[in-house]
């Protein structure tokens, strides 16, 4: 028996970070939506009771390193399967790149298995099982538009936002999430209004939403990796009616409303960067059926 799940890139509309805990993660209050640019993620039952990871992408893990593994491995200790699985993993969102590639390959794997195994649990069951396995698996899991507190793995529900296109841009550069936290000093940030983005969104205000993206790990990342910028500034003066960074990095996505604009970013940008993509905001939750 074999299924076949999509799992889609996530970008932050908004990233802030309040302080840090006593556990070491950071405190933080983030808005992200899921967008039209998926890994494709097939599974086979395995009489056999062992998990094997199939990827033809050299950046992909194939052991205990693989979120999808650890996702798969977690379900079989908590619901003593003893069958296995053969995970193949089609890689099209870049990897280590702020999109949650590997978060959505393992959100991807519990919904999957949660059909394949036959285990019967719900989206809030696999999003709490999540949560040990990352702190973006749990949004993952859930698919579409929310707003992400603690560590990220409180999720609260918000609708679509407006429609429109998104110009991802990707430099041949992987980041290390740890290492942008790390440096990050929550003393002299200067803070996102989370607030008005989410009442942009309820009011289907894209003006509004374009004013109010922000993403405080910006600054860490620039510093670090100066084509970052770069790619930043190429893409307001191509004309994106908004730009930012998601996540820790280092793909920049601009945000466009109409078809025009958007090719004349698209083509601008594929002059001088290796990953260039034009997607569509999905923002709609995934359902177990």
């Amino acid at each position: 028996m074999k299924l076949l799940v999509k799992a889609p890139a996530k970008i932050n509309l908004s990233l802030d970070v309040l302080h840090k805990r006593q556990d070491g993660f950071h405190e933080v209050e983030m808005i992200m939506t899921t967008i039209d640019l998926a890994d494709r993620i097939e599974l086979e039952l395995l009489e056999k009771d062992e998990i094997k990871i199939l990827s033809l992408n050299r950046f992909v893990p194939d052991d205990q390193r693989n979120l999808a593994y650890q996702a798969a491995l977690l379900l079989k200790r908590k619901f003593q399967v003893k069958k296995g699985v053969l995970i193949k993993i089609e890689k099209n969102i870049p990897v280590a790149a702020g999109l949650a590639g590997g978060s959505s390959d393992a959100a991807a794997t519990l919904r999957g298995l949660n059909k394949l195994w036959k285990l019967g649990l719900s989206l809030d069951e696999l999003a709490e099982i999540g949560s040990e396995i990352g702190s973006d698996v749990s949004f993952c899991v859930y698919g579409g538009t929310a707003l992400a507190t603690g560590r990220g793995e409180k999720i609260e529900r918000l609708q679509a936002p407006p429609t429109c296109w998104v110009v991802l841009a990707k430099p041949f550069i992987g980041v290390s999430t740890a290492d942008v936290y790390r440096r990050l000093d929550t003393k002299d940030l200067k803070h996102p209004d989370t607030l008005n983005m989410i009442q942009s969104i309820q009011e289907g205000d894209y003006v509004k939403l374009c004013k109010n993206v922000g993403n405080v790990l910006e600054d860490v990342t620039l510093k670090l990796y100066p084509e970052v910028a770069q790619i930043k500034d190429q893409m307001k003066r191509f004309g994106a009616d908004a730009v930012l960074m998601s996540g820790s990095g280092p793909t920049v996505f601009g945000l466009v409303h109409h078809d025009s604009r958007m090719h004349r970013i698209y083509n601008g940008l594929r002059g001088f960067c290796d990953q260039v993509f034009a997607v569509r905001v999905l923002g709609e939750r995934h359902s177990l059926d």
